[in-house]
């Protein structure tokens, strides 16, 4: 249908260019044919159009900033508006009506200011939300790319299970797994390149303006099904300023997080996890300057800022531990810009952002609430990512616009074990302990580390755009490439000291731990053997997996911005993008390079002419590529294996000991692999289907944003989002085989073992997938339908949402806005990752892994929120004192109950607790209810004293003022009837505690 759609005007597509860094101003003049309009920026920038014959003019591609646009006749300026904002993408109209006979005017009778000017952008058809430096100086945030984004209609905060590169907190866009969204800054893609967890964002003194696109893009724009944090950075003017500010956030400030009791279980009420004992605090400073090294022609902005947060955490009652941390940030950003002469501009700019951890780990005694000795130190990390870019904007004719930026980040993920103990491997879920062994007080080992990291771990990211943009009458029509490469060196994990790590666990006396008798895999039950008569047992974990790896991403676009006539804008565009990933072995194990076409599709009208009622609609495909690191598990040699053993005794460190091996599918005590991970590489034919498609969703959305009176602005919008496609990987191999013996291959011509045990393929299509012939002649193609596979149904994730809003502009002494969103996610999968049991393995979840795990996965998705208010602003309540808030009242989102399947509470697939079956009963996702409402109000109040010229500010802010602390996401684990979680319904996060912040500012 999309395609369709854009087929009748294939003669005119094109995009408006990838405007990440830019904006445009655009109007009428009537009359005025012939007339010129000049604008000039507080950088240097001057262009000037010419007044069609329509009376309309258009200049695009502006560099961000604040402009003067003077209409010219014959050398006399005939009218002029001053302070004209521009906004990243967006299109500021400056209308004039010139006076009669085309005479000059008085400009001190015609000078408008931009408060004044229509508050409508009638040439954007996306949905998009655009935080100013202002705003940001004036409202009550965190200091984030995120916290930002969160102001955004459908944009909710992620699972604390994610973060992104540095540690920051991720968010979702409508409904979309948190992996699926695209950072930039300055035009450059800073998306984290190894998994697609948030990415490195600009210092927060340093951001100019911040876009949030969370749907309606423009085919600019790609590699994104959920939304784009587009950051563009402060730059130099024509008049030199420097700043400097301090921020603490002490911990006398801080509220207290809730301590977390056990909720279920014999130990119902007892403590879990201690946490008012832990505490915080930050310490922030920067300082910047910015002006011009030659007037009118180069310009400088720089700035470097510190942040510091210390504090104490308390581990679990599974640990006994407290660890005394550190956190540095250090971030830097610079820009020059070189106006070579009014048709060319040339910018470099490069950040850095880093993040330096340390910490010393203590034994921690819960009974008197104390810290009693040093036990170790902690892993220390050292992660972040350098940027450089290059920028040429070339205006070569009026009509004919050049721009060229290419850039190249490098990133580190350094880690360091500084004296580690190697002798007592850590325990995993050491809650599950036979109480007849351990006294029924958990036994902690003195191993703190489980999987470590190869400390020589980079990545190097390049990205190259060209785009170019030619007015032709009513059209403006725009095309380029993006294009991007992405090396992953040296990634890679392993078990730390003696390469393994303990895993207790129980479950039902008498049934099989996983499968039955004669499946592969399969482990018997625990009672058959010497101290599991009870149903406990414990498994030895491996894992390991690494190498170095690339991704080349390409893609063109085009699109055309069609002014019909004076009140309709239609813009049709496409986009084609190629994705290959290389294994470890450089060999590629997907080739995506197929035409992959994304039409983008948009209108809006200007319903009476004069920008003060705008309704509008897009409807467009999004394609999503698949991130670095998905090759070190489908396509390299990865380790990941459980051996099960029965205990009789628990040492004083918390090891087993009496230990029985288990009898499984390959001997006693054999390692267990229930993906066949066992460190064997990986054949590049046989990782993913012949006729694997990339993930894509395709998207509805229409609206309208109408003038209540002159000063507010009041709108609606309707989105649906529909994802057609995913990619996931598939682990039962059986089905596979079975499907050969109903082809009649003769199974003596393959290695039925020796079929992959997770194929990417995608769910709810007829996949293709390849079993080598044991001659070595070639492979066998397997077309796998749905029922092949077992599956009910294929791929579901389906995100609607009803947005209504009220807006006050700034008028030079308040502006406020206040959204309401109606929405909800349901289907089968959230995305490339899953938030109910915090899997961070892209693309490679537990979903689709067999069919048993996906019966009753159908409901309400985790990144759910039904109703969504926010509210945000800012009021100058006199000439010296600002107060700000910002509100958020968020529904809950939908818990899960996941325990062993079906009525008799079995593990036919060896993953335990991951059916959605609670107690013998099914459970959709949702059916366990909600997590409570969240109410965040947090306030904030600037005082700029006239003594000091208004340059120097004291500000306080307080976040969360209700210290509103609730529950945002709980472990899902429920057991099985007779050997219950005992985790099952405990918090896993809760709501940030309030907190006061206090600031000091010092601009000249």
């Amino acid at each position: 249908m999309l395609v369709l759609a854009l087929a009748s005007g294939l003669g005119l597509v094109g995009a408006a260019h990838g405007q990440a860094t830019t904006g445009s101003i655009f109007g009428q003049v009537p009359n005025a044919v012939g007339a010129t309009v000049v604008a000039s920026s507080a950088s240097g920038v001057t262009r000037q159009a010419t007044v069609d014959a329509q009376g309309r003019y258009a200049l695009n591609s502006l560099p961000l900033g604040t402009y003067t646009v003077n209409l010219v006749r014959d050398g006399q300026v005939l009218d002029s508006r001053t302070q004209v904002s521009l906004r990243i993408g967006s299109g500021t109209e400056v209308s004039f009506a010139p006076a009669a006979g085309g005479k000059a005017r008085d400009l001190a009778a015609v000078s408008v200011t931009a408060s004044a000017l229509p508050a409508i952008d009638v040439t954007s058809v996306d949905s998009r939300t655009v935080i100013t430096s202002e705003q940001l100086a004036r409202l009550p945030l965190a200091r984030s790319a995120e916290a930002i984004a969160l102001l955004a209609p459908g944009v909710v905060a992620g699972s604390s299970y994610f973060g992104g590169p540095t540690g920051n907190p991720l968010v979702s866009f409508g409904g979309s797994s948190v992996t699926e969204n695209a950072y930039y800054i300055n035009g450059f893609n800073t998306t984290d390149p190894l998994s697609g967890f948030g990415g490195f964002a600009l210092p927060y003194g340093s951001i100019d303006q911040q876009e949030i696109l969370s749907g309606g893009y423009s085919a600019a724009y790609g590699r994104s099904d959920g939304g784009v944090i587009n950051q563009v950075g402060k730059r130099g003017t024509d008049a030199w300023h420097f700043g400097a500010q301090l921020s603490w956030t002490p911990a006398f400030s801080r509220g207290e997080q809730r301590d977390i009791d056990y909720v279920s279980g014999p130990d119902k009420g007892t403590l879990y996890n201690r946490n008012a004992d832990e505490k915080s605090w930050t310490t922030v400073g920067s300082v910047y300057a910015g002006g011009p090294l030659v007037r009118d022609r180069l310009f400088l902005f720089a700035s470097v800022e510190a942040e510091r947060r210390q504090g104490n955490s308390t581990s679990s009652t599974d640990s006994n531990l407290s660890t005394r941390y550190r956190n540095d940030y250090p971030k830097w950003y610079a820009k020059l810009d070189w106006n070579i002469n009014d048709s060319n501009i040339l910018e470099i700019a490069g950040a850095s952002t880093r993040q330096a951890y340390a910490a010393d780990v203590y034994n921690y005694d819960y009974a008197s609430g104390k810290t009693v000795s040093f036990n170790s130190h902690a892993v220390s990390s050292k992660v972040g990512a350098d940027l450089y870019t290059g920028k040429f904007t070339s205006y070569i004719t009026d009509d004919l616009t050049l721009a060229a930026l290419y850039g190249r980040m490098d990133g580190t993920y350094y880690n360091e074990i500084i004296g580690y103990d190697p002798t007592y491997p850590r325990l995993y879920s050491p809650y599950n302990q036979n109480p007849a062994l351990n006294g029924g007080t958990v036994i902690a080992s003195p191993g703190t580390i489980g999987a470590v990291n190869d400390p020589a771990h980079t990545t190097q990211n390049t990205n190259l755009r060209i785009d170019l943009s030619y007015h032709l009458g009513d059209h403006t029509l725009t095309g380029g490439i993006d294009n991007q490469s992405v090396k992953d060196l040296h990634d890679g994990n392993k078990m730390a000291g003696q390469g393994f790590a303990w895993e207790y666990d129980k479950g039902a006396p008498g049934n099989p731990i996983i499968g039955a008798p004669g499946d592969d895999p399969y482990v018997a039950a625990p009672n058959g053997y010497a101290g599991g008569e009870t149903g406990y047992y414990v498994a030895k974990y491996k894992r390991y997996g690494g190498g170095s790896v690339r991704v080349e991403q390409r893609a063109q676009y085009l699109e055309d911005a069609w002014q019909i006539d004076d009140r309709w804008l239609v813009k049709l565009g496409i986009r084609n993008d190629q994705f290959t990933n290389y294994n470890p072995n450089g060999v590629a194990y997907l080739r995506l390079t197929k035409p992959q076409w994304a039409p983008r599709v948009g209108f809006s009208w200007d319903v009476l002419g004069d920008s003060s009622f705008k309704v509008y609609g897009n409807a467009g495909r999004y394609f999503l590529a698949m991130p670095a690191t998905v090759a070190m598990r489908q396509a390299g040699a990865p380790l990941y294996t459980r051996e099960y053993f029965t205990y009789t005794g628990i040492d004083a460190h918390g090891q087993p000991t009496g230990l029985t091996p288990i009898d499984t599918s390959r001997g006693p005590g054999a390692p267990i692999s229930a993906n066949r991970e066992y460190g064997q590489s990986k054949d590049p034919n046989t990782v993913a289907a012949t006729n694997l498609k990339s993930e894509y969703q395709d998207e509805f959305i229409a609206g309208f944003d109408r003038k209540l009176g002159d000063a507010w602005v009041y709108g609606a919008k309707a989105t649906y989002r529909n994802l057609r496609t995913a990619i996931d990987d598939y682990s039962d191999s059986a089905s596979v085989a079975a499907k050969m013996d109903r082809m009649g291959i003769d199974p003596g011509t393959y290695d039925a073992s020796r079929i992959s045990g997770a194929y990417l393929f995608n769910p709810g299509r007829t996949n293709i997938l390849k079993v080598a012939r044991l001659d070595g002649s070639g492979y066998y193609a397997v077309p796998m339908t749905t029922a092949d596979f077992g599956f009910a149904s294929g791929i579901k994730r389906h995100y609607y949402g009803m947005d209504v809003y009220l807006e006050h502009p700034f008028d030079g002494k308040w502006f406020g806005r206040i959204d309401y969103l109606f929405s909800r996610s349901y289907g089968n999968s959230e995305g490339q990752v899953r938030t109910d049991i915090g899997q961070t393995d892209v693309s490679a979840t537990v979903d689709w892994d067999f069919a048993s795990l996906m019966e009753y996965s159908n409901g309400e998705l985790s990144n759910s929120r039904r109703h969504q208010l926010k509210a945000y602003g800012s009021y100058q309540l006199a000439a010296e004192w600002l107060v700000s808030g910002n509100l958020a009242v968020i529904s809950g989102a939908p818990r899960s109950c996941l325990g062993k399947f079906g009525p008799a509470e079995t593990n036919p697939t060896g993953y335990g607790d991951y059916y959605h079956w609670c107690g013998g009963v099914a459970s959709r996702p949702g059916d366990a209810g909600h997590n409570p409402w969240q109410i965040t109000l947090s306030l904030s109040t600037e005082y700029r004293p006239a003594w000091a010229d208004k340059q120097l500010a004291f500000n306080v802010m307080v976040y969360n003022v209700l210290d509103n602390r609730v529950t945002t996401q709980t472990s899902p684990f429920y057991g099985e009837t007779g050997a219950l979680d005992p985790t099952y319904g405990m918090a896993v996060s809760q709501s940030q505690p309030r907190y006061v912040r206090f600031g000091l500012t010092y601009d000249f």
